[in-house]
């Protein structure tokens, strides 16, 4: 999506970060269950309020925490997700009929958001056919088998929480937290970085950088991270 030029990106907090976001948005949110979530930015839209909002993501937190709090508050209208399993809420509130859900499989929902990042507006792939998720959508053969068309997926705003960050908007992802982050700054109109440590250029690796500054647009850093453990499993 749209660049930023090269110049200082560092604002002061989440709140002036989203600032400009507005009810009725679409939002891409970084994470790959617990791992990785923009915890300050959630915590910032819960503040400020906004709704109707679509929000892509692979997963909808939990009752209590991530998107979880923005579902308790009723600002969310319809969620774009693979991964639903561990919200009580999130499925009260699809069965009462107060949240639209458009269920993805997972990697479908990656390639949508790094091929809208890429200004590519759909493709085709073998996932799904045959099944409720290829209903309504063109479908084609390759080499004797068949493939879906799949539109890809751009937001309004993208939301990511990076491990480092330039204030050139440049982005360090760490371990698990890289799964969808890089996607969802990508394929954010407007994107805005959270970073757990904020540095001068020039002191990240060139070859090491994950997410190039040019899509980012404003970035700060963050800070009480709880970095919750979706299921803690522990030897006897």
């Amino acid at each position: 999506m749209g660049g930023a030029g090269f110049g200082n990106k560092v604002v002061g907090s989440a709140r002036e970060a989203l600032a400009g976001v507005r009810d009725g948005m679409t939002l891409a949110i970084g994470g790959f269950g617990l791992c990785g979530l923009p915890e300050n930015s959630i915590a910032a839209l819960v503040e400020l309020g906004v709704k109707d909002l679509t929000c892509i993501s692979n997963n909808a937190g939990v009752d209590d925490f991530g998107i979880g709090l923005m579902l308790k508050r009723g600002q969310v209208k319809k969620m774009i997700s693979s991964y639903v399993g561990e919200n009580k809420l999130f499925e009260e509130l699809v069965l009462s009929g107060k949240l639209q859900v458009e269920l993805t499989p997972q990697g479908t929902l990656a390639e949508k958001l790094r091929a809208g990042g890429a200004g590519i507006p759909a493709f085709f792939t073998p996932t799904g056919v045959g099944t409720l998720v290829a209903e309504g959508k063109e479908v084609r053969e390759f080499e004797g088998r068949k493939y879906v068309l799949e539109r890809s997926l751009t937001a309004d705003y993208g939301i990511v929480k990076a491990w480092k960050g330039d204030r050139l908007g440049n982005l360090v992802f760490r371990k698990t937290a890289r799964n969808f982050n890089p996607m969802c700054a990508a394929a954010g109109k407007f994107t805005v970085a959270e970073v757990e440590e904020l540095v001068e250029p020039g002191m990240l690796d060139p070859d090491l950088i994950h997410t190039p500054g040019i899509y980012v647009q404003k970035i700060f850093q963050g800070s009480g991270y709880q970095k919750r453990i979706e299921k803690r499993t522990v030897r006897k």
